[in-house]
């Protein structure tokens, strides 16, 4: 018979079973169980060969809430929606007052907040946590942000700071915030990773189309870059996947992959998000709208040939280009690029966090995405600095630092764009952040025009930049009265 354990865990996919193991290996002796029994003696199994850890299994709901020490804590990492509240229900029948419930997945926040305001009325505390990192992040140590109540987080204080992933400045985790703050920072770290990934693959798409490079020297250049300011879990991992031949014919994997991305659903609701707040979030919105575009593989093979036959045509072959100078300007264009997508992601989660009065903490935010999650990246220990210095920036362009990197790297990013477009290739992610870049920092946009079009047909007034007050023109019959 198992000793209580300190805490249990349901839901053993790969997720929760390398959670588990992670818990186990920090020291704290773990109950697993699973609606499907075999995933239990699977990761009981996993727990023996990977040095006897203390996990135990549990067939049943009863026994396994019974086998943890008083208060209980759990953690649920099953599918969002439906699946977490019938968790919720099959473990709350056995939990008692002080006990606390834990939600791992990529939920979305209200859900996580009409959950806690249940559980509240039953006595129980909840918490959303985000866990980034994927698969290997759960095993070795994750990025964690949880949010909802704080003594909830004080009952597992202990755990997370040992679980998580552990750079020069800590533990990759920190109590996030009231509510669902804790989910939405997550949703929002994969919006900015939606761009991120985005942003890469223009650069490759350039790269090869334009610059004709092959996958080897593709892997160079990508090993190259994740030695200096592009350092980072997503380079690497393209440095990788360069390298990988096809097991199954010949030639290089990468190019045999369909070019159809898909998703579950959390970079559309940052977009959505993002308008709902009236925050700006194109790189991110791009990178949706690219996912969207990919998915009609049928309908580009049949207009491929219409265009072809039209005589539109990629002009790539009639390009000469200097590769060097081409892999550096790239390399300039995706780390400015780069910097709007994060820009964009932390303006969008301040209106969040001003919106709800969570008042999060956005240097802590980029700190504990150093290490652990699939955004980490050497440039994130700047960004929290930019936030170190002034917590209230009003965007993380105008830090001093980034600014003049920006400005360093405009010229080069301009000539990415402009080369990619003159080519027939689209970089959507690369043209929209360098599109909110020059909106941000011209003093005077033609929306001077828009707003009095907006006047002109549905008397929506508007504002003078020579007086206060608000002001309605007859635009139609002065326009008319000239004739």
């Amino acid at each position: 018979m198992a000793p209580p354990t300190r805490i249990g865990l349901a839901g053993l996919a790969v997720m929760g079973q390398n959670l588990a193991l992670n818990i186990a290996e920090k020291g704290f002796p773990i109950s697993v169980y699973n609606r499907t029994t075999s995933k239990v003696d699977e990761t009981v199994e996993r727990a023996k060969q990977e040095g006897n850890l203390p996990v135990y299994g549990f067939h049943d709901p009863e026994s396994f809430v019974n086998s943890i020490q008083k208060p209980r804590v759990v953690i649920m990492l099953v599918k969002a929606g439906a699946p977490v509240d019938a968790s919720i229900k099959t473990l709350s029948a056995y939990l008692e007052k002080g006990d606390c419930i834990i939600d791992g997945g990529n939920e979305w926040y209200e859900n996580t907040e009409r959950r806690e305001k249940a559980m509240e009325e039953k006595g129980l505390l909840y918490l959303g946590m985000g866990v980034s990192g994927g698969e290997e992040g759960a095993r070795n140590g994750p990025s964690l942000m949880p949010g909802g109540s704080f003594d909830a987080y004080k009952n597992i204080e202990d755990i997370v700071l040992k679980v998580a992933a552990q750079v020069d400045s800590g533990p990759c985790v920190t109590y996030i915030g009231k509510g669902g703050s804790g989910n939405f920072v997550k949703m929002v770290h994969n919006g900015i990773e939606y761009g991120d990934m985005q942003l890469i693959a223009e650069a490759y798409d350039v790269l090869k189309s334009v610059g004709k490079l092959s996958n080897e020297e593709l892997k160079e250049v990508f090993t190259e870059w994740n030695r200096g300011e592009l350092l980072s879990f997503l380079i690497e991992i393209t440095a990788d996947i360069f390298g990988i031949k096809d097991d199954k014919a010949e030639g290089y994997l990468v190019d045999k992959v369909l070019d159809k991305t898909g998703m579950k659903g959390t970079g559309k609701w940052t977009v959505q998000q993002a308008a709902e707040l009236s925050v700006a979030a194109p790189t991110i919105a791009s990178s949706l709208d690219s996912r969207f575009l990919s998915g009609l593989k049928e309908e580009r093979v049949e207009a491929a040939k219409v265009f072809k036959a039209g005589g539109v045509e990629d002009t790539l072959s009639d390009q000469v280009v200097d590769k060097k100078k081409l892999i550096d300007d790239v390399r300039q264009a995706l780390y400015a690029a780069k910097i709007c997508s994060y820009a964009q992601g932390m303006n969008l989660i301040r209106a969040k966090s001003v919106e709800k009065g969570w008042d999060l903490k956005l240097g802590e935010l980029a700190r504990i995405w150093k290490g652990g999650c699939i955004i980490r990246a050497i440039f994130l220990d700047r960004i929290k600095k930019a936030y170190d210095r002034n917590p209230n920036l009003a965007n993380l362009l105008i830090d001093p630092e980034f600014s003049k990197e920006m400005i360093e790297r405009q010229s080069a990013w301009r000539r990415v764009v402009c080369l990619a477009i003159g080519s027939g290739i689209s970089t959507p992610g690369m043209s929209s952040s360098l599109a909110y870049f020059d909106s941000y920092r011209r003093e005077r946009l033609p929306a001077n025009l828009v707003q009095a079009q907006r006047d002109y047909f549905g008397a929506h007034t508007y504002e003078r930049v020579d007086m206060p007050g608000s002001f309605h023109t007859e635009w139609f019959k002065l326009a008319k009265s000239k004739i």
